[in-house]
């Protein structure tokens, strides 16, 4: 059981006792946190706050604590009640609100919950950000409101309908294109809120033949939440058998979307953002970001449409940042989040589906097909366990100027640019391990690239 207080939010499994755990005393001791932080760098007292959940079974349990505690620091809330975290992102700057809290553990499982927590901006808040919440709940230095200054409550479930409009104005989204395919699409939401989001994304776009799979939000996840080939055999049997055109997968808060080709075989995750970043740069020429980790066919598209391709440190708040550095038109990373600023700086499956559907109307190939018109690398994702009396630090430093000669980068652990691939280890936070990530053009070069670098680390 575990509780892990990082970047992303106040993860933790449900239960258990305070301080190990994510129990009801963490909930509100962070939520009061939070909002004691806005305060500070708002100067406001008075707060509106935007708070959305994805449906998994501990959900309302959290959110009645997570509302109450708002209330009882006398910020007004608007629950959406079941969302996802694009469409809570959108409401922040939709209601002109202080900030926002997604009650989503993302892909983890159901035991999981987490508190993710968004500035006025309707962004993630920053390391340093977060680093000033912790400080803020170890202090216990929350001011709750008087009785007559409480928070109100308003409960308004619009924004996933206000969600998929506002994308339907994009430019780059054709509906009128995607109408005349005449697709069909297997979805699977894990039964989650994306059972609700991304039928009514399809159905906007003129999708009339969907085949539903787990799309009922009761949070009772039929197979591992993340969107991995090892977890989508159920669905990939559906698109073959029902002869769908493709299949969709989204992770329980609808932030990562992963592609089923027509023969049941996987798009691959790492692609989503390739192929809907090729189509955006065919029509609006820009520059592209995704995080270390990802696949190296990204900067080779860039690199095809005369753009250029920045590699920021993982993380979604790193992407984002190097996106606004770098005026980028589309980012994000390579486990299927996209992120397109014309619509808002977060990941998003919903802007994604409608941008893929646009590229696949548009190019009038099968799945298989327009996967196989992109650059092919393989990766691998592994991780070294550590001895208690190794220096990390150190090791790191010794790999760092052995590989001198090659192209490194260092924001993030190391990164080395082979000319056959690359392989990037970096330092766990949370446990005694590095974790391995290396691409090559095939598994068998991959392997050797990381079992390479594995054995410098012991």
């Amino acid at each position: 059981m575990t509780l892990i207080k990082s970047i992303s939010g106040i993860r933790g499994t449900i239960g258990g006792k305070r301080d190990e755990n994510l129990t009801p005393e963490d909930i509100v001791k962070f939520t009061s946190a939070f909002v004691t932080f806005i305060q500070n760098r708002s100067g406001k007292t008075k707060l509106k706050v935007v708070v959305g959940r994805d449906a998994r079974i501990s959900g309302k349990m959290v959110n009645q604590l997570v509302c109450g505690t708002l209330m009882g620091m006398g910020a007004d809330i608007i629950d959406l009640g079941l969302s996802t975290t694009p469409t809570v992102e959108m409401a922040v700057t939709m209601e002109s609100a202080d900030a926002g809290i997604i009650l989503t553990a993302s892909h983890n499982p159901a035991q999981w919950n987490a508190l993710k927590l968004l500035n006025e901006k309707g962004e993630f808040i920053s390391a340093d950000d977060g680093a000033e919440v912790l400080a803020n709940g170890e202090a216990g230095n929350a001011n709750y409101a008087e009785v007559y200054e409480l928070g109100t409550y308003t409960e308004d479930d619009s924004y996933i309908t206000k969600h998929v409009n506002e994308i339907l104005k994009l430019d780059l989204v054709n509906v009128e294109l995607i109408k005349t395919a005449n697709l069909k699409v297997a979805v699977d939401a894990v039964n989650s809120t994306g059972g609700i989001a991304i039928p009514a994304m399809l159905e906007a776009l003129g999708v009339q033949q969907i085949e539903k799979l787990y799309c009922t939000p009761n949070g009772e996840f039929p197979h591992n939440p993340e969107p991995l080939k090892e977890h989508l055999t159920e669905i990939s049997k559906v698109v073959q058998e029902k002869r769908c055109d493709m299949g969709v997968v989204v992770d329980p808060d609808v932030d990562r979307l992963a592609m089923v080709c027509e023969d049941g075989s996987m798009f691959g995750e790492e692609y989503t953002l390739v192929s809907v970043a090729d189509y955006v740069l065919s029509k609006n020429p820009g520059n592209t970001v995704s995080n270390l980790s990802s696949t190296r066919a990204l900067a080779d598209v860039t690199d095809k449409h005369g753009q250029t391709y920045t590699a920021s440190a993982v993380g979604e708040v790193n992407v984002v940042n190097a996106m606004k550095e770098t005026n980028a038109v589309i980012g994000g990373e390579g486990n299927g989040g996209i992120i397109y600023p014309e619509l808002h700086y977060g990941r998003d499956s919903l802007v994604g589906v409608a941008l893929f559907l646009s590229l696949y109307a548009e190019r009038k190939m099968k799945m298989t097909e327009l996967r196989d018109s992109y650059p092919q690398y393989s990766m691998i994702k592994s991780k070294v366990n550590l001895s208690p009396d190794l220096d990390v630090d150190k090791t790191l430093s010794e790999i760092q100027k052995k590989y001198a000669t090659e192209r490194l980068t260092t924001v993030d652990g190391v990164k080395i640019d082979f000319e056959e691939g690359w392989v990037h280890l970096r330092k766990s936070n949370t446990e005694p391990i590095v974790r391995v990530y290396a691409e090559g053009k095939s598994p068998a070069e991959a392997e050797t690239l990381a079992k390479k670098l594995m054995d410098e680390i012991v």
